[in-house]
């Protein structure tokens, strides 16, 4: 079985946002086992595996983002829209584009502290389109 269906999350300000839950909201019934990919359709923000418990962590990564690729370094080219937005192509190369998750017993089968973040690198950014493929049995 293999079924894939596209869908938007609601925009988001800059930051790390925790989306497990949105994004299941929008996926069928998963398949007992099987494998669920999915793609942001963006080049200023991404999909990430990390800390679903505590939110520290989330505002630390986006200082660490913000401090790895800074804003405004005068070496950039690609500078008209803005401030945010070279920089949010680079954080985009770093983190990635897509996740690839096992599902088990219909279930993500993610770690305990797992979930899925999207990480909005724009100021502005609005609602990211999803691309997800379920593979399962």
């Amino acid at each position: 079985m293999i079924e894939q269906i596209e869908f938007a999350l609601n925009p988001k300000p800059r930051g790390i946002h925790l989306v497990t839950g949105e994004i299941l909201r929008h996926l069928p019934p998963l398949p007992g086992k099987g494998i669920l990919n999915l793609l942001i359709k963006h080049t200023s923000a991404a999909l990430a595996l990390n800390e679903n418990a505590d939110p520290d962590v989330r505002h630390d990564l986006a200082g660490i983002f913000d401090r790895l690729v800074p804003e405004n370094a005068p070496y950039y080219l690609h500078t008209d829209e803005g401030s945010d937005d070279m920089p949010s192509h680079a954080k985009s190369v770093i983190v990635g584009s897509s996740l690839t998750i096992p599902v088990t017993s219909a279930r993500l089968n993610l770690g305990t502290w797992q979930g899925v973040y999207l990480c909005e690198f724009r100021d502005y950014g609005g609602s990211r389109k999803i691309v997800a493929t379920i593979l399962g049995e």
